[in-house]
């Protein structure tokens, strides 16, 4: 890696983007291998000078404000980090070469690495898959967007050494190189408010295999109607492509029959995991959350048997359809990752006995038109809004026919759990599934769901 580094940066008027938790990252490794190189840092908080790990650095210098991304076309490469959103670019850039720390890794890692992404699934997908590995004996590391830069591991990786890497779209959408195995998972609106375009969204999620080679394996979601489209639209895919499909009588590589996992390779036919045993994940979404999973762990080398035991083992992450517990006679759910109205939707089909359910967040302007009619036939008796999203579904929702549906408006998460404990019915679920993001109100969605789970576990009595 050291070597990389240098060839890739020596000579280069080099400039970071953003000095966030991955930027700092970056930095470091720099500053290891080429500790008397000038470096840029562009942030738009000024603050950062005063940062006590660059205090002691006379290579640095800083551009930040309002406006100053559209000074990066003055370098001849620069270091973009995920958190600095594309739509603050400059539209044409004519010097600049634009990496990334995902980049760089995959161009020493990749051929060691498993690479998962999708609009919703993909850190419950590489935790399981860390899980299986680890379980299994594999020498194995979990970096990415699950909240571990990969550069921090870098001492930790051995020539057997598998990385699971959780990726996001922007973290793919400067790349030129990729994981040996790719999984794409599902592609939906989301992250509009970072992009132009949703086609570039799109683009950047499909990054993940476009650099791939013939003897890499490509695992896709065959269902996704996008993910489809894209594939149509594209140059043939280089790598070995495998199809995941839950449909009935489906012909993909991957799919199920008799409630087992297939993977169907070349002339063999391998029973990856039989669903009967058990799935701890609900509902029908996990399902292609564990049949990738266990393919991609399959391709690594590991035993069916050691599949299954993984596979049985796992608890699940926090805020996905997490059970917080009966209170007030109340059975509280927290969904507080759902940030788009397909996740929302998912969530309802598999708790089945929803009675109140919590909307809204930072609006993003991505469509909720497939939200209405569902919550109108699927039992719901309450909807809670927060947020401007919140108003902007109320809205549309009041205009598109509500039914029997009581509406409230909510202005905090206080107000949110004291209005659901009066009005859900004692024995059913108050979902918090908000189909938007947290950053109206919160730093994450995390905060969003634990500020909920605290407002829940205020009530009493308790029956957990």
């Amino acid at each position: 890696m050291n070597e990389l580094i240098k060839s890739l940066f020596e000579k280069k008027s080099l400039a970071l983007l953003g000095f966030g938790r991955e930027g700092r990252s970056t930095y470091k490794l720099l500053r290891q291998v080429l500790p008397q190189k000038m470096v840029t840092i562009i942030d738009e908080n000024a603050e950062i000078t005063a940062d006590e790990l660059l205090k002691n650095d006379p290579n640095l210098q800083f551009i930040s404000g309002k406006d100053c991304m559209q000074a990066i076309d003055g370098f001849d490469v620069a270091i973009k980090s995920p958190g600095i959103p594309s739509n603050t670019l400059p539209k044409e850039l004519k010097k600049v070469r634009l990496t990334s720390q995902t980049d760089i890794f995959l161009q020493c890692y990749g051929s060691q690495s498993i690479g998962i992404t999708g609009t919703k699934g993909k850190s419950t997908t590489s935790s399981l898959v860390y899980h299986i590995l680890k379980n299994a004996g594999v020498n194995t590391l979990l970096v990415g967007n699950i909240g571990i830069p990969p550069f921090d591991c870098i001492n930790d990786i051995g020539y057997d050494t598998i990385v699971v890497l959780e990726l996001s779209s922007h973290q793919l959408e400067y790349i030129s190189h990729a994981p040996h195995i790719a999984v794409f998972l599902n592609l939906f609106q989301e992250h509009l408010d970072h992009y132009y375009t949703y086609l570039e969204y799109q683009s950047a999620k499909f990054n993940i295999g476009k650099y791939q080679g013939p003897s890499d394996y490509f695992l896709y979601n065959q269902d996704n109607e996008t993910i489809n489209q894209l594939l149509k639209n594209s140059v043939e895919l280089e790598t070995q492509s495998l199809a995941f499909s839950l449909e009935a009588g489906s012909k993909t590589e991957l799919r199920i029959n008799n409630e087992c996992i297939e993977l169907h390779y070349g002339r063999r036919v391998i029973n990856l995991y039989d669903t009967s045993q058990g799935q701890p994940l609900k509902g029908h979404h996990n399902l292609y959350n564990i049949m990738a999973a266990s393919a991609a762990c399959y391709l690594s080398g590991v035993s069916t048997h050691q599949i299954g035991l993984g596979i049985k083992s796992f608890n699940g992450l926090e805020h996905r359809i997490e059970l917080v517990g009966n209170y007030a006679g109340i059975i509280w759910y927290n969904d507080s990752i759902a940030t788009i109205p397909e996740a929302t939707i998912e969530a309802i089909k598999t708790l089945q006995t929803v009675d109140t359910v919590i909307l809204g967040g930072f609006d993003r302007g991505i469509e909720y038109d497939i939200l209405y009619p569902f919550l109108n036939n699927n039992g719901v008796s309450n909807i809670i809004f927060v947020g401007e999203a919140g108003m902007r579904m109320q809205k549309e929702f009041s205009e598109s026919g509500v039914g029997k549906i009581s509406i409230y408006t909510a202005t905090d998460y206080k107000q949110v759990v004291t209005i659901a404990q009066e009005v859900t019915q004692k024995g059913k679920i108050c979902l918090l599934s908000p189909a938007a993001a947290s950053y109206d109100m919160f730093k994450n969605f995390e905060e969003r769901g634990n500020v909920y789970k605290k407002n829940v576990r205020e009530l009493s009595p308790s029956h957990e």
